[in-house]
């Protein structure tokens, strides 16, 4: 007779032995039952599966079941609540000396600590890579933002696995791990709906994902907005919806669902809302709100005199902080300014400060839940204020369109006017003044982009955590920067670095710990972090122990994309010298009384830029038309059978700077046929071709400015039809974006529409948009024309788009950059005007 021979396993939990300089694996609870839980060593994620401590035997009857342990974080580990807002200058917030009121982050700060020496990186992209890493931004492939990516290890937009986020390692550790918002990380060629989604919340360690992909969105309408990898459009049909309500909606229903069903389970969220990045939209009430206190009306001047002297009274500068004077050789005064001007400027200044309120109540709300649920005496909450420093995107007179600047395009105030009644609604995607933003950043020059001055780099920051911290409004001034929040959190938590992840052995986190600074009796203690160094766009600095190197940035940021600038961007800047202690605003420049301390630094920055993949240098945001992996690299030809949408301009058809055919075979059925068939951009920029009262249409959207349309005379008969519309480029002068040329739209191969253009759009459309197809999510081309969703009533048999030959090439780009770089070139503009004119 077989006899079945069992070897018991035993009855107790085996240890796994610890790896040097690991804990041992804990285990809480009775093993083996349903509700034990386990914290893992941490170095090596996922670990292995612990052994089975039960009893098996040939049937039930003497056998012991075993659950193996739920993975959950140390004992008594905090929620965390890491929050992030989008380009607010340190002294925007009343937190930090500012006029605007921010008492939700005035609360966090009261009830914990302010950091008055944090940094950031300039830009968005790289911040945020870098926050969520711990490891410097070039080393995660975010040297720049994504839209500026490049082949180069320090700026293809990949987060490498071997640089895993603070995200997949909370998850891997027990935590729920949820990202809201802002999500400027996703390679551009992988934002479309088939992914792939390796490189979205989900695959960079994030249980859940409510936001949009991209540098900015409406907040009325935004046309990128997903949850988890779904686009949604929860806007249509629901006027007065806005994201930066919506978004807290849904973190409160998460965080309380979350409480509800798990609630021993501690959670990991990032908040990161658009405000108050542009398009700055408030809702009406925060705009009249802020317009009641008269915040402006005195002028950026007098705004900038009254900011310093709160700052010097709340102690969130040093007391021998000067501030330096206006530039007025890149900014006017706001006394010679015009009426006309006065009257925009401070319509647009009270616009973002109701963006900038209106953001902070709603991050309120999401604390008062955390709180409601007898939750935040353990919540670490770790409050940003702004990923770098105040935008300066708008130009010197504002925009009502942001898109505008990313193609070269201005107006001044007088011709901006047409839109002042809108500012901040659906109508506009605006952006403010310079002058504002050098406000801002008081006290410190310089802006968003410039890597090389604090105005740029340092944000203002508040940690609170009831139960540990009682240092209550304290304030800590050690040099720090946004690498060092995710080993501060794991440090926080208890969960360490981890070796492995995935199988794939980590880089060591180039951030610190900051834990040493919350206890008061550390208050005074010296930073330890002694060296950093700072890029962005060629504009680079370091720091050591004190001292900062910084490049004088050769063009502001607010230059037109064409502006020149130095083609040596090594060797082609010069560079300033400061002695923080003793001039902590960076005004005295001691570069040529101390040329030997400066060659030194000059020295560590090309080390530390060897180290963190920061060459090459490049300082051109033309990089934004350059060719980039993806569905859409190296094909001319595009075909569509159905109706689909929401994917981004990096993996759809370019038809920017190039000769373009679009066919669309359709069936209209009997009653007549409307709706769009294929669009990418929108009410600020874009292209649409679709059935305006039964007849073919071609509208180019030239930055809300003008719509040129090819039109058919005659409504389609039902049945089918083919539409062809052809745009053939003519290349004129060394510019190589931005040319016109003539379209022609056939219908059953008879022209019904001829147009010629001086000028095109040169660089971007608006990049919250997608390429949809029998739909158009967002906005629409043409107000006029129909609105979304303008579902195509008929049937698509196929659309194909087959893009000819353009005028933008690495030779053609090269020798532009070359030319620019030594003398002013002709410059790109769809010349036209703005509505009304």
């Amino acid at each position: 007779m077989l006899r079945l021979i069992i070897f018991p396993c035993l009855a107790v939990a085996v240890a796994i032995v610890p790896v040097a300089g690991s804990r041992a694996q804990d285990i809480r609870g009775v093993p083996g039952a349903p509700d034990a839980v386990m914290t893992l060593p941490g170095l090596q994620l996922p670990a292995p599966s612990p052994p089975f401590v039960g009893r098996i035997l040939p049937d039930t009857v003497g056998s012991t079941p075993a659950w193996p342990p739920q993975v959950m974080p140390p004992a008594a580990a905090p929620n965390v609540l890491l929050i992030l807002t989008d380009d607010v200058g340190f002294a925007a917030p009343s937190t930090f000396g500012g006029v605007i009121p921010t008492p939700t982050l005035d609360e966090v700060a009261n009830e914990g600590l302010r950091y008055t020496t944090f940094h950031t990186t300039a830009l968005c992209s790289p911040t945020r890579a870098a926050l969520l890493t711990g490891r410097n931004h070039h080393q995660v492939g975010f040297g720049d933002i994504s839209e500026l990516s490049s082949g180069y290890p320090g700026y293809n937009a990949i987060i490498p696995p071997e640089t895993a986020t603070l995200g997949a390692i909370l998850r891997q550790n027990g935590y729920a791990t949820a990202w809201f918002g802002k999500n400027h990380n996703v390679p551009p060629w992988e934002a479309s709906t088939v992914g792939p989604f390796t490189n979205w919340p989900g695959g960079l360690g994030f249980d859940y994902f409510y936001g949009f992909v991209g540098g900015d969105t409406s907040q009325w309408q935004p046309g990128n907005l997903f949850r988890n990898t779904t686009p949604i459009h929860p806007y249509d049909g629901h006027p007065g919806w806005n994201l930066t309500t919506a978004m807290a909606d849904d973190a409160i229903d998460y965080i309380r669902r979350n409480v509800e069903i798990a609630p021993t389970r501690p959670w990991f969220i990032h908040y990161a809302p658009g405000g108050t990045h542009a398009p700055h939209h408030p809702t009406k009430a925060w705009v009249e709100k802020i317009e009641q206190m008269h915040l402006f009306d005195e002028g950026w001047e007098a705004l900038r005199d009254r900011i310093f002297a709160n700052q010097k009274k709340l102690g969130v500068i040093p007391a021998n902080a000067e501030l330096p004077a206006w530039p007025a050789d890149m900014l006017k005064r706001w006394n010679d300014l015009t009426d006309v001007e006065k009257k925009l400027f401070i319509r647009q200044a009270n616009v973002y400060a109701a963006y900038l309120a209106y953001t902070d109540h709603e991050i309120g709300r999401v604390i008062e839940e955390v709180k409601r649920l007898g939750q935040l005496d353990n919540t670490l909450i770790i409050y940003i204020s702004g990923d770098n420093g105040s935008s300066a995107e708008g130009s010197v007179n504002g925009t009502p369109n942001e898109v505008m600047y990313f193609n070269g395009v201005a107006l001044n105030a007088e011709e901006q006017m047409p839109w002042y009644d809108a500012w901040g609604t659906d109508q506009t995607y605006n952006h403010m003044a310079v002058g504002w933003t050098w406000a801002f950043d008081t006290p410190y020059r310089w802006t968003k982009q410039v890597a090389s001055h604090f105005g740029g780099t340092r944000n203002g920051m508040a940690i609170s955590w009831p139960a540990k911290i009682k240092d209550h409004g304290g304030i800590r001034g050690q040099f720090h920067h946004v690498i060092d929040i995710a080993p501060t959190i794991l440090d926080l938590v208890g969960v360490p670095q981890p070796n492995f992840v995935n199988g794939i052995a980590q880089r060591p986190m180039d951030g610190v710990s900051m834990a040493y600074t919350l206890p008061a009796q550390n208050k005074a203690l010296p930073s330890t972090r002694k060296t950093q160094y700072f890029e962005i766009l060629g504009n680079r600095a370091i720091y050591n122990d004190g001292w900062i190197a910084s490049t004088t940035p050769p063009v502001p940021p607010w230059a037109t994309i064409t502006d020149a600038r130095p083609s040596d961007v090594m060797n082609g800047y010069a560079w300033e010298l400061y002695k923080l202690a003793d001039d902590p605003t960076q005004l005295h420049d001691l570069a040529k009384a101390e040329p030997a301390k400066l060659k030194a630094m000059q020295e560590l920055f090309i080390m530390e830029g060897q180290r963190n993949q920061v060459f090459p240098l490049n300082n051109s945001i033309a990089a934004m038309i350059a060719p980039r992996p993806g569905p859409a690299a190296g094909r001319s030809h595009f075909v569509y059978t159905g109706p689909s949408c929401c994917t981004q301009a990096n993996a759809a058809p370019s038809i920017l700077n190039r000769s373009f055919r679009i066919t669309a075979d359709i069936t209209v059925p009997a009653d007549g046929g409307s709706g769009v068939l294929v669009t990418q951009g929108g009410r600020f920029a874009g292209w649409g071709l679709y059935l305006k009262d039964g007849k073919p249409t071609f509208t180019m959207n030239l930055l809300n400015l003008k719509r040129p349309k090819w039109q058919a005379a005659q409504a389609l008969a039902a049945g089918r039809h083919t539409l062809v519309f052809d745009f053939a480029l003519v290349q004129q002068g060394e510019v190589p974006f931005g040319h016109g040329g003539t379209g022609v739209l056939t219908v059953d191969g008879t022209e019904a529409a001829k147009l010629t253009l001086p000028h095109t759009t040169p660089f971007t459309f608006a990049w919250d948009e997608t390429f949809d197809v029998g739909q158009d999510t967002g906005t629409p081309v043409d107000d006029a024309d129909y609105q979304v969703p303008a579902l195509f009533t008929g049937k698509i048999g196929s659309i194909a788009v087959d893009l000819g030959d353009g005028s933008v090439s690495l030779e053609s780009m090269n020798a532009w950059m070359k030319a620019a770089s030594s003398r002013d070139v002709e410059r790109p503009a769809p010349g036209v005007a703005p509505a009304g004119k």
